[in-house]
C-alpha cells in the first residue's frame, strides 16, 4: 500500500496526516482517501497540489507500495 500524507487542511480534514491506501494511480490513491475521509476532505482537493516522492504528480500517474503520495494544499501567510 501507498502512503497518503496530508498537511493542513488536507489533514484536518481528514483527521490524520498519514494513511496507507492500496491503488495503481495516484487517482485510485485519493478516490480511496476520499471514500475513507468523507466529503470535507473531497472538497479540499481540487485546490492541493499532489506529489509522489517529491515530484509532482497527475491523477494518472502510476504508484507503488513503496510510493508516499503528499496532498499538500495552497500555503498563505506572511
Amino acid at each position: 500500500m501507498a502512503t497518503l500524507r496530508m498537511f493542513a487542511s488536507a489533514r484536518e480534514a481528514a483527521g490524520t496526516g498519514r494513511a496507507e491506501f492500496a491503488g495503481a494511480t495516484v487517482g485510485d490513491i485519493l478516490a480511496a482517501a476520499v471514500a475513507s475521509f468523507g466529503e470535507g476532505f473531497a472538497r479540499v482537493l481540487p485546490s492541493c497540489r499532489v506529489w509522489v516522492n517529491g515530484e509532482a504528480a497527475g491523477s494518472a500517474d502510476p504508484v507503488s507500495a513503496a510510493d508516499e503520495v503528499a496532498v499538500l494544499p495552497p500555503v498563505s501567510g506572511g
